[in-house]
């Protein structure tokens, strides 16, 4: 079976072990590895060259490698690597514990950058040489075209900018993906630049494989590994709010006539209150629903085996293990429904802006201007990264940023004076939602924006508190436009939180 995935003489000549081709990587070397949230991550060289790494490591010598990835992976990715101490540069989002702790500790330089920016960056040279490839593929044909996997992410410009390519060919992989992908080469360099001419989300502008040099495919390697599937945590009370806040805002938006009743192409992050909005949207009275977005998750293919959403294009599979057990059975179906392209495309913000896209992100903390931290924990430690979360909030139809008003059993709020870390600009933030309300911030000045965060979105025991301080502020803030207290606001946390936090809720803290 795994020989027919290899339909080229050339590259069957070179198929070889995992622990030969982490081998040929070299130390200090610039490596580009397929993956974009789980799925489509190479699975096999990333863990034998990690344990190349630790045994280099044990005989004194130096070795590390700068990682480039199309967004997270998985523990066989950046947990192996992190934990063998192999890697010296990581971007552009990460999500594994061991790397982040890693980041965090100061012992691995991280760079966290908009998704879109990725594959340009290394086209125009910004980050310096790709010196390796490392992609998973669903097979190769004949004349060496390559199938894409589960996600498609940067392997185009991995695949083209690299010096050397190794290709992992994973039988595990659904062969029915054959023809699902549309792959565009028409991305030239300034001044050369075309208009991409995708007009819909459904129009298909490319070719469903990727072209390969075969003279530099170095190692191919055969694996039968499934993807990483995480399981989705059934909405709670608190998501599902969400999900019902938003919901009527769109209904609500539809009657003022400012969407089609089908609404716009949506766009979603991943993740659980993500999830339960899809799952809303399930029961909700839309149909006729579209997707331009980067990943595919549970509640999205639901959508579309209900008939309520026409069709969908991302960039990845982000799929419980149900649910993509339910895909592979049912791809004839899928195919017909579903596009994967590279993540230029599907967060290409000139794209994101015409098409109209509703954008839905999640938040670490928003203050009560609008501006949304989305990355960093107090401001200083790494949690996961922007993502692709900025393409889409400053180019959306409309821009949604979605949490539960407080974290950790109710100990912080998540609505606060001044976010610690800013990665969109209250100009960027058009609504913000929790389970308590939603607060729509077009069209309002700072303060207006200010009295709708608190009243419509902050939790009960921590609005008093804001109320406080923004009353505070605009009796002595130095201007009145945008009022803050700075030396008060910048050190809220812990002092702010632990002086208005339950008292309950500061037990559990303490001893958790």
């Amino acid at each position: 079976m795994t020989e027919s995935r290899i339909r080229s003489a050339a590259l069957r000549s070179k198929i070889m072990s995992a622990e030969e081709a982490a081998a040929l990587i070299p130390d200090g070397a610039n490596v580009g590895m397929s993956g974009f949230t789980g799925a489509g991550y190479p699975k096999a060289v990333p863990v034998a060259l990690a344990a190349h790494i630790r045994a280099r490591h044990a005989a004194g010598e130096h070795f590390k490698i700068g990682v480039w990835t199309g967004a997270s992976t998985a523990p066989e990715l950046d947990g192996a690597l992190a934990k063998a101490d192999g890697i010296e540069l990581r971007l552009p989002y990460q999500s594994d514990p061991a790397c982040r702790k890693r980041i965090n500790d100061g012992e691995l330089d991280y760079v966290d950058i908009h998704l879109s920016h990725v594959a340009q960056f290394v086209w125009f040279g910004f980050l310096g040489k790709l010196d390796v490839a490392v992609v998973e593929v669903a097979g190769v044909l004949e004349d060496g075209r390559l199938i894409p996997s589960s996600s498609v992410g940067n392997n185009k410009t991995w695949l083209d900018q690299a010096d050397k390519i190794i290709l992992e060919v994973n039988s595990w992989q659904n062969p029915a993906l054959e023809g699902m992908h549309d792959i565009y080469y028409g991305t030239d360099l300034p001044p050369h630049r075309r208009p991409i001419p995708l007009l819909t989300t459904h129009d298909r502008i490319g070719q469903p494989y990727f072209f390969c040099d075969p003279e530099k495919v170095i190692a191919v390697v055969e694996t039968d590994s499934a993807d990483r599937n995480s399981a989705f945590t059934p909405p709670d009370v608190s998501s599902r709010a969400i999900a019902d806040n938003i919901l009527d805002f769109l209904g609500h938006e539809v009657k003022k006539g400012r969407l089609p009743q089908g609404l716009l192409p949506l766009q979603s992050g991943v993740g659980n209150v993500a999830n339960a909005v899809m799952d809303g949207l399930q029961h909700g009275p839309f149909t006729g629903l579209s997707a331009f977005t980067e990943v595919l998750q549970d509640g999205m293919l639901n959508l579309i085996k209900s008939g309520k959403m026409e069709f969908a294009s991302a960039t990845a599979l982000s799929l419980s293990p149900e649910a993509a057990e339910e895909f592979n059975r049912d791809l004839a179906l899928y195919r017909k429904k579903v596009v994967l392209r590279p993540q230029e495309i599907s967060n290409h913000p000139e794209l994101i802006r015409r098409l109209g896209v509703i954008a839905m992100n999640g938040l670490i903390e928003a203050d009560i201007y609008g501006n949304v931290n989305s990355t960093h924990v107090r401001g200083t430690s790494i949690m996961n990264g922007i993502g692709g979360s900025g393409d889409f909030a400053r180019n959306a139809y409309l821009s949604i940023f979605m949490t539960p008003s407080t974290a950790k059993n109710g100990a912080i709020s998540c609505i606060v004076p001044m976010v610690t870390h800013v990665d969109h600009t209250e100009h960027d933030v058009q609504v913000i939602v929790t389970e308590q309300g939603l607060a729509d911030l077009r069209g309002l000045s700072p303060k207006r924006r200010a009295e709708a965060v608190i009243a419509r979105c902050a939790h009960p025991t921590y609005r008093p508190a804001l109320d406080d301080y923004f009353e505070r502020a605009l009796r002595e803030s130095p201007g009145r436009h945008t009022p803050h207290l700075l030396t008060e606001a910048f050190t809220f946390l812990p002092d702010w939180m632990a002086r208005h936090a339950p008292a309950g809720a500061r037990r559990k803290e303490s001893v958790g």
